[in-house]
């Protein structure tokens, strides 16, 4: 019987140091979750904090990440697999827009959405401007994995839906304020932000493309892998 009690209470004590285990800082005073065992830990504690495939979720989406590839801003391949990921409410909002945009032929077509901070970090050693890319110091929307890129897609044609500016294109053209362009575009810029605020997404200044979930702040920055999560 004392056997068993001590057994019990190590267990008890082994679930409550997992769930009070500190996130750890970084070199800035960030808290960013960089194991995977501490993120398990946390959606144990809260599911809406699973990162979820949106391939998998969303079946049909259309995906095309350029950084695994080297066809980006950088011309360096970021990512070693093609994966998109955000976490479970940010998800669920997308999967309901995805829904009304198939009423009418249309899809969402995916650039990027949850990054690892690492990558972030990368990224800021070519663009060191704030408004189209995120500063290490202060980590980004997508690091929190709620934030997407995003564009549009005619189902009919699979092809793109014509806006202002290609992907990352950083240029003030780019900006949602920016309305020296053909109507069809300005038309096709406004549907894109419709239906993604409607269902809780907010925009940035400088890129059309960008849009964050609205409960960002509930989430921590991450620096899991996308290897890590494919494994799991």
């Amino acid at each position: 019987m004392k056997r068993r009690f001590i057994s019990v209470i190590f267990v008890i004590l082994s679930i409550t140091i997992g769930f009070t285990q500190e996130i750890p800082k970084n070199k800035y005073g960030l808290s960013v979750v960089n194991d995977f065992g501490l993120y398990q830990t946390q959606i144990k504690k809260d599911s809406a904090k699973a990162l979820v495939d949106l391939q998998k979720f969303i079946p049909g989406i259309f995906i095309d990440v350029r950084y695994a590839t080297e066809n980006n801003f950088a011309k360096t391949k970021f990512y070693e697999s093609q994966k998109v990921f955000l976490r479970a409410p940010a998800a669920a909002a997308l999967k309901k827009i995805q829904k009304e945009l198939s009423q009418q032929n249309i899809s969402l077509k995916i650039y990027d959405a949850y990054r690892p901070y690492s990558v972030t970090e990368k990224m800021w050693e070519f663009v060191h401007d704030d408004r189209y890319a995120a500063d290490p110091k202060s980590g980004s929307r997508h690091n929190r994995a709620c934030a997407v890129d995003v564009t549009l897609v005619d189902l009919k044609t699979k092809k793109e839906f014509d806006m202002p500016t290609p992907y990352d294109n950083f240029t003030v053209k780019a900006h949602h304020g920016y309305s020296n362009l053909p109507r069809k575009i300005l038309a096709n810029r406004k549907l894109l932000k419709t239906i993604m605020t409607k269902f809780g997404f907010e925009t940035i200044t400088s890129e059309w493309w960008h849009y964050d979930f609205s409960g960002w702040k509930n989430f921590e920055l991450l620096d899991i892998p996308f290897e890590e999560l494919e494994k799991h």
